[in-house]
Parts: C-alpha cells; structure tokens; sequence
C-alpha cells in the first residue's frame, strides 16, 4: 500500500498522504472502482498546469478532485429511498448517462424499483416525475453543502470548500446547485467536474471513450479551454501510462502541495472525527454516532485504566469503526425488516472495507485491526475472523462497548430507540458472550458517573 509505506519512510505524514488514503473510503460511497478520487487529482492536476495555473491555484484544484466526493454519503439513503435502488449502483451507472431529458428518463424508467414490485416502481417513477427537479435540486444541494463543510473541518481552504460545493455546475449554466456559468464557476469544480467524466468513461470504456465524452460535453458541461488542454494531455502516451500504473497514488501523493506542517496529534484527531461524520451520513440512524462511540471509547478506557498513550489511538478507532460501511448498501443498512443471507454477507464485508482504508495510512494501519474486529465476540461466533477471548484485544472490547451501547439507545430502522436502563440490561444478557465483563462494569459506572 503506498500511503503506507511513504509514511513509514518520512517518519511523518502529510495531509496528501491522509486525504489520499482516505479518498478510497468516498470510491466506495460512490460505487467507483478503487482510487476513482485519486486518479481525477491526478487528471485535474494535469490539465491545471496545462491550463498555466499558479501554485496556489494547482493546490486548490488538487485537493477540490480528491476530496471531491466528501458530501456524497449524505444523499445515499435518500437515493436508495426514492428510486427504491442500490446507491451505490444507482450513483456508478448514473454518472454514464448521456446529457439530455431523453437519456435522463430512460435511465430512471429502467433503474427505479428494478426489483421491487410493480405497484411500488409505478408509485416511484411517478414521484420522480412530478417532483424530480425538486428531488435533483435538494439532493445535489444536501450533497455539496455536507461536503463543502467537512472540507472546511479538515482547514482546507475556502477555494477547495468553494470548488467542492459547486461541483455540479455546468459551464451553460445548467448545473446546480446554484446554474452557475463560465468563469463564475471555481477552477476547481470544472477541473474536477472534467477529471470525473474522463476517469469513469475511461474505467467504462478506455482512453478513446474518455477523451470522446470529454470532446462531447466541451461547451455544455466542460469548460472547452481545459477540454482542449485535456485532449492535448490525452496525446501523451506518458500520461495514460501515469494514470494506469499501479504506483498511481505514489504520483499523486508526490504531487500534493507542501503543507505548512505535517500532520500533528490534534489535526488528526479532527480528520479522523471530520470522516466519521462523511460515515454517519450515510444513514439517517446514524447521525453522530462515530462521535459518541469515540467519546464513550475514551471514557472507558479511562475508567479501566488503559495506559495514556493507547487511549488516543482507540479514540480514533473508534471514530473510523464502521468506515467500511460507506461501502455497503443504503437499501442493506436502513433496510426494516431481516436481511436475506445476501444482504448479510454484503453487510459483514463492511468490516473488511474498514480493515482496507485505515491499513493504507501509516499512522493508523495499527489500528485498523482494532476497528474492523468491533463485530468479533468473546464466543467466537462474530465476524470477519471469528475471534474468541483472549484474541480480542481489549480496545476492541472496549469500541464492541460502546457501539452497542450507542446502537441501542439510537433510533433504528427495525425499532425505536431504547431508554438507558432498558439498554444496559439487553447488553447484561450478552456479558461473557458478546461484551466484555469488565467493559460492562466500566460502561456502567462510567454512566452512572456522568
């Protein structure tokens, strides 16, 4: 993994080297093939210096295309919810749809409620038709607003908030959120908007499909000068043979802007509580969860005892736990009834996702074990190893705790929220099986303390 192994080598990290690592977990919202993010920094990148762009302009288009995505989770269950689809399948294929009313309505007709009966796909499609550019226009609002504002939390600057939020603009004014312009439109966004349309058309079709749909959309969507500095790039042969190397987040990550200083303990802290609130908008059950199981996490391990300089760690753990579950399904996670055998495996594999991003970030590789074995018991019967005892390490314990606890007394899609008592007795029913006995006791006290 490259993000870990040049932290590793400098001793230190960089924001590059974090956001990148990161960007994966926003491919999996998005239904992308891993790295979508990082090849469209690189894409963008380049057309920017073709463009002439200055340094600081350059650093506002590199990190407008990485973290392009970071609002996305926050309109997947409404996606999932109104077309009575897949998100992630929804939002892929979505973005292949040639522009026009014609091709936008052959998609919805065909996508909405594919599986669903059809009595429910009729209800669905006649919403979307009555309502759909009000649908459109609150969804892609809800999207670049969540996104400009964690890029303000991770002290980007305000251009890169800026260029994320206006994202969907399209050069003629037919964009949103706000039907922007030409040049009123941030670099950043037409840069990032352009880089977004090559690398899914290439991933779908090749480099001729990519600089084809680029070519198409020039004037309409794309701003035509970085079309056209795009489609001299494109004759470079040393530019595809960039972007389809293997070392592609090595080129990139060597590329990103000199920060004024490395990542320090309190800024890593607030990336890793910045993309717990990209995982709780994923669902609308979820709202500030990554944040309390964080802060339930360090109470605990206070409480035990846990040495001082393993609660920082855990802290972080416990805030990226179900970073895994940007990749699961909006129609899985707020389903209300029992999932099919499917549907749980789909739902399991979300631990393995958590175990995939945070091992690609040096600083954190030691603790993506801890994070992605929340769902291991004590009897073995968890998931994604079937850890037992003593193989679960106590600060994994210690995030079970909490998650529990945090899952219990929230509102859930299959039942409301329980009151405290009611809570900690359902968790005194699996002490020994699925919680800790001693993360019990301190989850207790620490409850009754506060």
């Amino acid at each position: 993994m490259q993000h870990a192994a040049l932290c590793a080598a400098s001793g230190t990290i960089s924001f590059g080297d974090v956001a990148g690592a990161f960007s994966y977990a926003l491919d999996l919202t998005e239904g992308q093939p891993a790295g979508h993010a990082v090849r469209c920094c690189y894409i963008a990148g380049r057309v920017a210096e073709r463009l002439g762009a200055d340094p600081a302009q350059t650093a506002h288009v590199h990190y407008t295309a990485l973290l392009k995505d970071l609002g996305c989770s926050s309109n997947a269950a409404r996606i999932a919810e109104l077309y009575l689809a897949d998100d992630r399948t929804f939002k892929r294929r979505w973005k292949t749809v040639p522009p026009g009313l014609p091709s936008t309505l052959r998609f919805v007709f065909r996508e909405t409620g594919a599986s669903a009966s059809w009595t429910r796909r009729i209800g669905a499609v006649a919403n979307i038709l009555r309502h759909g550019d009000e649908i459109a226009q609150d969804m892609i609002l809800a999207r670049c607003t969540r996104g400009a504002e964690i890029a303000r939390s991770l002290r980007r600057d305000e251009a890169v908030a800026q260029g994320i939020y206006h994202l969907d603009e399209h050069w003629n004014g037919t964009g949103r959120p706000d039907g922007l312009t030409g040049q009123a439109i941030p670099l950043g966004a037409r840069l990032a908007l352009l880089a977004q349309v090559a690398d899914v058309f290439h991933q779908t079709g090749g480099r001729v499909a990519a600089q084809d749909e680029v070519a198409r959309r020039a004037g309409t969507w794309l701003d035509p000068e970085a079309a056209r500095a795009f489609a001299s790039l494109a004759e470079d042969e040393a530019f595809w043979r960039d972007l389809e190397s293997p070392l592609i987040d090595a080129l990139v990550a060597a590329r990103a802007p000199v920060e004024d200083a490395p990542v320090d303990d309190d800024w890593l802290d607030a990336i890793t509580l910045a993309f717990g609130q990209v995982i709780d908008a994923k669902s609308p059950y979820t709202a500030g969860h990554s944040g309390r199981v964080a802060r339930y996490a360090e109470d605990l391990a206070r409480q035990m005892g846990v040495p001082a300089d393993r609660i920082r760690p855990l802290r972080r753990a416990a805030a990226l736990h179900d970073i895994g579950k940007l990749g699961v399904s909006s129609a899985v996670l707020d389903k209300p009834g029992t999932l099919t055998e499917a549907e749980w495996v789909e739902m399991r594999e979300h631990a393995a996702h958590t175990n995939r991003i945070l091992g690609r970030i040096g600083v954190l590789s030691d603790m993506a074990d801890l994070a992605a074995a929340h769902h291991e018991r004590l009897d073995g019967t968890g998931y994604p190893l079937g850890l037992r005892g003593e193989q679960i390490r106590v600060e994994t314990r210690i995030i079970t705790t909490c998650d529990f606890y945090d899952a219990l007394t929230a509102d859930r899609p299959y039942r409301a929220a329980m009151p405290r008592q009611r809570a900690l007795e359902v968790m005194a029913a699996e002490v020994g099986r699925a919680v800790d006995p001693a993360c019990f006791a301190a989850l207790t006290e620490v409850l009754e303390s506060g």
